[in-house]
């Protein structure tokens, strides 16, 4: 189990990524009131958290009536992934994530009088709870079907996004402690990590598909 959990939580850690969040944070809730930046913060990790779970347990239902296997579902996953991070290595990731914010600041300048509500788009989704966390937790689920195993994947969903609560809380300092450079450095290496994940789950895919 702690080797399931070990697994499961760096992989979420490099999808979701708590450290990339904190900039992007800073910048959507820039010039607001602390006590909103709070609100924004744990109003988009209860969103986060919720279509987690949900889709945790009523991911494989949508596949079956699809008519979606899991094991296409695997090597689907693994592929978005893998193309997480490819983003990652070459920074494409943070460029979109970038031009997401400028739109949502760029309506927050649009209406100064009030503040924008940023935590269900894009904090909630798809920052946190997006395409890769989605399809990594039902990737998990699908995999481990004792009710143990699925409470130890949800327990590392549940700290990668308690870590993301607190770097929204602390985003500023967060921000200026990290610096550009070392940023860049701990994407590079996540992206990796990454990529050699996902190309466990088409592998365990193929096997499946083709019992082999």
């Amino acid at each position: 189990m702690l080797e399931l959990f070990t697994t499961a939580f760096v992989t979420f850690f490099v999808v979701i990524d708590p450290p990339g969040v904190a900039p992007m944070f800073a910048a959507l809730t820039d010039n607001t009131s602390r006590e909103w930046q709070r609100k924004m913060a744990f109003k988009a990790v209860f969103v986060a958290a919720v279509i987690m779970v949900g889709f945790a347990f009523g991911g494989a239902w949508l596949l079956e009536h699809l008519g979606v296997t899991l094991d296409a579902f695997r090597i689907a996953g693994g592929g978005m992934l893998f193309l997480i991070a490819i983003d990652m290595l070459f920074e494409k990731r943070n460029e979109r994530r970038e031009d997401r914010n400028e739109k949502v600041l760029d309506n927050a300048k649009k209406h100064p009088e009030r503040f924008e509500d940023v935590s269900v788009f894009p904090l909630g989704i798809p920052l946190l709870a997006g395409p890769g966390s989605i399809a990594t937790v039902m990737l998990y689920f699908s995999q481990h079907k004792a009710f143990l195993s699925k409470m130890v994947v949800l327990g590392s969903v549940g700290l990668n996004l308690f870590l993301c609560l607190i770097v929204f809380l602390l985003a500023p300092k967060i921000t200026k402690f990290i610096g550009p450079t070392i940023a860049t450095a701990l994407e590079r290496i996540l992206g990796i990590i990454l990529a050699a994940l996902s190309a466990q789950f088409v592998i365990d895919g193929i096997k499946g598909a083709f019992s082999l």
